[in-house]
């Protein structure tokens, strides 16, 4: 029955580099994730073994471990799942006991206040605290992403634009270019043209880059294994009730937040979107230790951890509303509508705090903010419906592609040089991206330069448009030294946007390609902002071909609602639209996407378009294959995740799924009473369950309870050590509590208050949809199997995961946590 899916969680990790377990080097974040200090436990072992083993008419006490409040009883081990129900079973009796006692005194009244008003100070502190993280990893991000280019001479710590900024001798036509600004050819061979400048600039942008992707790495491997990758896998585990000790630490904390900085920096293609979340909860978690009902309620803990998710796109994006949507949407298990209200307020406080950092220097929370004033046509639907197929094939194809990739890397030799792996993609991506100034560019400015809509303040290639206008007639209304029309109506392509077109179809192969291999390596990496610029890229390329079209074919039907003394295309809006669908596409999100967007252009007559867009997107994205990106993770990486979105169709029942099965040897079982200590702790040592379903008899197995394995080890260890009289020969009782003891023995074990009295059963006819739907809903652990009131097998949460593998023809053994 070694596979049997209750068993103690203990799994090793291996040699491979591409193991998520690293317990030595997690080690120092398991305290501040444990529910309990130490003084607690000091505190409670005190109280409980005080009043010695007697009482005073010299019968033994018989001991009630729960009730004395001993130390880790109740708790979870590393790498288990909590229990819902349990969890919430704790918290409402804590809370009738709170409203029982303040109506006796003042102060009772106080901290039942205090109680209530905890929550909204933790949504205030995680909102302050991701906030101010937030806009310090911009203002780090955008100084050493520059770094790569030059350097200022009035502060090295000025990045290219604040630099500029402070400059009385920059025109507005050359804003870019400033006397305090030097590129490093300059500052090296004193010039900063011809060949040898560019092949110094081009030498010392890939140093840069190999630099900050080494520093990066060697970080994440030396001090916080789990900093890399996006984070929002785990975190949909973590937050679906499965324990990862250190995973929300302080060091992961720190040392994400760190090289979250050096990866966006290096030019690899990568977000810092994604990651913010993983930062975000990482904080909520540490201020989880504040208040004792979220440090000793796992379950209470996950609202607030809902809540951090949401603070985490907020910050990402500049949208509040949209965090809140994603985290009900994408990764919240369990989201009642009091963690609905908290998440609001914590999202709010933390754009509050961004804004008031200000990082950009453009009073906007996002480098790529943008407004669009023209109103979009009716034909245009067909185009935008054009971009929502490409975002949900583009989507299919680099979950597909990445997953193959992901593969190769945990079962070759690839996943054993992860430093190499990452310095070589950094070598790659450099030496491939600084010759195409799309590339070089960082991903949040590329994506500014695609939605942007082309105005008299533009100097970009993809502005540059000549001053003919529809008709053919000539446009002499030009601003002085600038190549495109003062008026907004369509224009004709100039040498520069034409330049512009094959410059971005180069960079959108090179981003999809280099993208596929570079989510997943051991450095922090986000994929919203790779996602957005693939399809902020198809986007305009599709605009600027509309627009032309419009131009040079404006007596076309399909034409006819355009004025002539007005614009017809916006192409920065096509960009949004692909960037949206291709972003829909991997993750298949849909409401909170639209929000987001919605968010980022301030537009209400653009939420048609983005719904159209985003939801053609899913659409096709789910025809080619049901799994987002996070759900192909955590399907790859083996965590214990039902995913509440799918639906089970297949006419199995329980016995066909329980354990044991015939061929198994019999349950594992306690009797309540009857059974000595010594014989208990041998089903211990000859077992490896995590628990362990009490009954009546051997021979009446009537269910009577369940009882998790830690909380007997816990139970039997602290009674030896504290109880007097406690030995191998003493009975363990499950029953109530008597007075007396049998005559001439030694003291019992009274355990009953650590066992679960309502285990949740169903009989062995249960259908399994209703069974999965059972565990979905309730979060369960495990569930016991009758037969007429006997106890006939145990169903897990990893039982259910492995029968829906096979179901699926997939392997069942890759179900376990690696």
């Amino acid at each position: 029955m070694e596979t049997s899916g209750f068993y103690n969680d203990n799994y090793s990790s291996g040699s491979s580099d591409d193991d998520l377990v690293d317990l030595s080097a997690n080690a120092q974040d398991l305290l501040e994730d444990l529910p309990y200090d130490e003084q607690d436990q000091s505190q409670a072992e005190a109280s409980l073994f005080s009043t010695g083993g007697r009482g005073q008419n010299g019968t033994a006490k018989l001991l009630d471990l729960l009730d004395d409040g001993l130390h880790r009883v109740g708790t979870y081990d590393d790498f288990n799942t909590i229990d819902w129900v349990r969890e919430k079973s704790k918290d409402r009796d804590r809370h009738r006991e709170i409203n029982n006692k303040k109506r006796q005194s003042v102060l009772d009244l106080l901290l039942s206040l205090s109680d209530a008003f905890s929550g909204w100070l933790l949504m205030l502190l995680i909102g302050l605290m991701s906030g101010a993280l937030a806009g310090g990893i911009d203002i780090a991000a955008h100084w050493l992403t520059d770094l790569k280019e030059g350097v200022c001479l009035n502060g090295f710590w000025f990045n290219h634009e604040h630099c500029c900024w402070n400059s009385k001798e920059t025109t507005f036509q050359e804003r870019d270019k400033c006397p305090n600004w030097k590129s490093w050819a300059e500052l090296t061979v004193g010039v900063n043209e011809g060949a040898s400048a560019y092949v110094v600039n081009y030498l010392l942008y890939v140093t840069w880059a190999l630099l900050f992707s080494y520093l990066a790495v060697v970080l994440v491997r030396a001090f916080a294994p789990y900093a890399c990758g996006s984070g929002i896998p785990e975190i949909k585990t973590i937050l679906s009730g499965f324990i990862i000790r250190g995973y929300l630490g302080k060091w992961t904390l720190v040392i994400k937040t760190i090289t979250l900085v050096l990866a966006v920096s290096s030019g690899l293609s990568l977000g810092k979107e994604g990651p913010l979340v993983h930062v975000a909860c990482c904080c909520g978690n540490i201020f989880c230790h504040l208040f004792t009902k979220y440090r000793k309620n796992e379950a209470k803990r996950r609202e607030v951890l809902s809540a951090a998710s949401a603070v985490g796109v907020s910050v990402a994006f500049g949208a509040p509303i949209g965090g809140v949507l994603f985290s009900l949407e994408e990764v919240s298990y369990y989201f009642p509508l009091k963690t609905l209200w908290r998440s609001f307020f914590a999202a709010l406080v933390a754009a509050f705090t961004l804004r008031s950092i200000n990082p950009f220097g453009n009073s906007q929370l996002v480098l790529f903010y943008v407004e669009f004033h023209t109103p979009w046509h009716l034909m245009e639907l067909f185009p935008f419906v054009l971009l929502g197929i490409f975002g949900g094939l583009w989507g299919a194809f680099f979950i597909r592609a990445n997953m193959a990739w992901c593969r190769r890397r945990k079962n070759t030799r690839l996943g054993h040089y992860p430093v190499l792996e990452v310095v070589l993609v950094t070598l790659a991506t450099a030496l491939l991206a600084f010759p195409n100034d799309f590339t070089r560019m960082s991903g949040s400015h590329l994506i500014s330069e695609l939605f942007n809509d082309c105005s008299l303040l533009d100097s970009s290639q993809l502005c540059d448009y000549t001053s003919q206008v529809k008709g053919g007639a000539m446009n002499n209304n030009l601003s002085h030294g600038a190549n495109y029309s003062s008026s907004l109506y369509d224009r004709a392509a100039g040498p520069g946007v034409y330049t512009a077109i094959w410059q971005l179809a180069l960079a959108l192969l090179f981003k999809t390609l280099i993208t596929v291999v570079t989510f997943g390596m051991k450095v922090p990496s986000g994929l919203f902002i790779p996602s957005m610029a693939v399809g902020a890229i198809a986007g305009r390329l599709l605009g600027i071909g509309m627009e032309q079209l419009a131009f040079y074919h404006h007596d076309w039907p399909i034409f006819k609602g355009c004025s002539s003394s007005t614009k017809c295309i916006t192409p920065g809006l096509y960009a949004m639209l692909g960037a949206a669908a291709c972003l829909g596409g991997v993750t298949r999100m849909t409401v909170s996407l639209v929000v987001i967007m919605f968010e980022l252009t301030g537009g209400l007559e653009y939420i048609v378009p983005l719904m159209a867009a985003t939801m053609t997107s899913k659409w096709v994205a789910d025809a080619l294959g049901r799994e987002g990106i996070y759900e192909a993770h955590i399907r790859l990486n083996g965590y214990p995740f039902l995913e509440p979105k799918d639906e089970f169709e297949h006419k199995t029942l329980a016995m066909d799924v329980m354990r044991p099965r015939r061929s198994d040897p019999p349950l594992s079982v306690l009797t309540q009473s009857g059974m000595s200590v010594e014989q208990v702790e041998a089903v211990i040592a000859d077992t490896s369950y995590s628990g362990f379903p009490v009954v009546v008899s051997q021979e009446s197995p009537r269910l009577v309870g369940f009882v998790l394995r830690r909380d007997l080890v816990i139970s039997i260890d602290s009674a030896r050590l504290r109880q007097e009289g406690i030995v191998g020969a003493s009975q363990v009782l499950f029953t109530e509590p008597t007075l007396t003891q049998p005559h001439g023995g030694p003291p019992s074990l009274n355990l009953r208050s650590i066992m679960d009295l309502s285990p949740l059963a169903i009989t062995d006819q249960t259908p399994m949809d209703i069974t999965v739907d059972i565990f979905r809903k309730l979060g369960l652990r495990q569930c016991l199997v009758t037969q007429n009131g006997r106890l006939l097998g145990i169903i897990t949460k990893k039982d259910i995961l492995k029968h829906m593998a096979q179901m699926t023809n997939r392997d069942p053994e890759s179900i376990l946590f690696n």
